[in-house]
This record gives C-alpha cells, sequence and structure tokens, in this order.
C-alpha cells in the first residue's frame, strides 16, 4: 500500500474539516519545487506522474494503432500509383494533432482521475470478499465508464473547437459506446479489482484499453 502515499485517499491529499495539526510554523521558503494550495494540502510531488506518463503513452498507442488501420483500410480500397508509395503514405502521413488531443487525455486526465476513482474504491471497500468486489465492478460500470466516455468526448471536441456539437455527439456516440464498453470492461474489471493490486491497476487498465481506446478514437474520428 506504499502507493497510496502518506497522505492517504487521493493524490491530492484532502484534509478533513475542522482538523487541524499543531506545527511549529516555518518561515516561507520561496523554492519553486512544490506548490502548495491552501486549504487542501497538495503539492506537485504528489501527482501520480508514473500512472499519468504510463496512461499517455498506452492511449497514445491504442490511437496509433487506431490511424494506421484507417489509413490501411483507405489504402486498400483505394488504387495508388504504386503500391510502395502507398505503404509509404500509410505509414508518414500521421495526424499528429489527434495523438496529441489523447495523449494529453490520458495523462491529464484519464491516469490521475482513474488512479484517484481506484483508490477510493480501495480506501471504501478495502477487504477482497465476493460482493466488494462485485461492487467495484459495478461502480466502475455505472460511475467510472460514463465519466470516461463524457470526458474524452468533451476533450476532443474542445480541441476541434467544435464544443457547439458536443451534445449531438454525446446523442449518437454516447449510449452505443457505452453498451459496447460493458462486454469488454466488465470481465478487465473482475481482473483488475480481483487479481492486480492497487498500485498496478493503471497500467493493467491502460494496457487493456489499447483495444479500447483503438475503438474509441475509430469513434470519435467519424
Amino acid at each position: 500500500m506504499d502507493a497510496l502515499g502518506k497522505g492517504g485517499l487521493f493524490w491530492w491529499n484532502f484534509s478533513p474539516r475542522g482538523h487541524r495539526h499543531r506545527s511549529r510554523r516555518k518561515p516561507k521558503s520561496s523554492s519553486s519545487e512544490s506548490v502548495n494550495v491552501q486549504g487542501r494540502g497538495w503539492s506537485l510531488a504528489d501527482f501520480p506522474l508514473k500512472q499519468a506518463a504510463v496512461a499517455a503513452s498506452l492511449v497514445l498507442t491504442g490511437d496509433t494503432v487506431a490511424q494506421v488501420r484507417d489509413r490501411w483500410v483507405a489504402h486498400r480500397r483505394g488504387k495508388p500509383d504504386s503500391e510502395n508509395k502507398g505503404i509509404t503514405s500509410v505509414l508518414l502521413s500521421h495526424d499528429w494533432l489527434r495523438a496529441l488531443r489523447m495523449a494529453s487525455y490520458g495523462f491529464l486526465l484519464y491516469g490521475p482521475g482513474s488512479y484517484a476513482w481506484y483508490q477510493f474504491l480501495d480506501h471504501c471497500m478495502p477487504k477482497q470478499t465476493l460482493v466488494n468486489l462485485s461492487l467495484k465492478v459495478l461502480l466502475n460500470q455505472i460511475v467510472l465508464g460514463p465519466c470516461v466516455i463524457a470526458v474524452v468526448f468533451a476533450w476532443n471536441n474542445f480541441w476541434l473547437g467544435k464544443l457547439s456539437q458536443l451534445p449531438s455527439k454525446y446523442q449518437k456516440d454516447a449510449l452505443p459506446t457505452l453498451l459496447y464498453g460493458f462486454r469488454f470492461w466488465i470481465p478487465v474489471s473482475i481482473l483488475n479489482f480481483g487479481v492486480v493490486p492497487l498500485a498496478a491497476r493503471v497500467a493493467f487498465m491502460s494496457s487493456c484499453s489499447i483495444f479500447w481506446n483503438f475503438y474509441l478514437s475509430t469513434t470519435m474520428s467519424r
């Protein structure tokens, strides 16, 4: 449980209201290594950098697979002047802005957010019982799943400057994506909560999500 840190539940370390630790006042430091937020006890050192980086790299992998697959399908359906030229186009004509959108989502949102979520579930249900496992899987699907889909659609449309089209995007793709995700994520969540230790859960889920990110990236680019 060292991954939880000394601060407790979330990586931003909430402090209970009305509870103050008695400590001697220390002179203010001019160091810029950490930024403390008054009243919340948050510092940059608490940011789950490892989980965020793993999530970003694996989200980027899923998006890369989706892009290469889309270009390969378009290449096979078309009639390029030469086979070699067509393959070169498939490999080199990469949408780097789209890749950056997905990677930044993994680093800034999915990695830290899912890590905090798994800490919260383990704090509320620390015992590995069948009931707790079932509740974690259920909450993962009805809480985390819709949140992830809502956030990634909004993040993508924000980068594209199409926030006005977000309601129609939700109406068209959100529910089918969520229902399709149930078939994939329920078995993965059972393994995640039943077998994988807390410190490795973001990495495990992100690894499994290479397939999911492939599907999600394809859905968002339509």
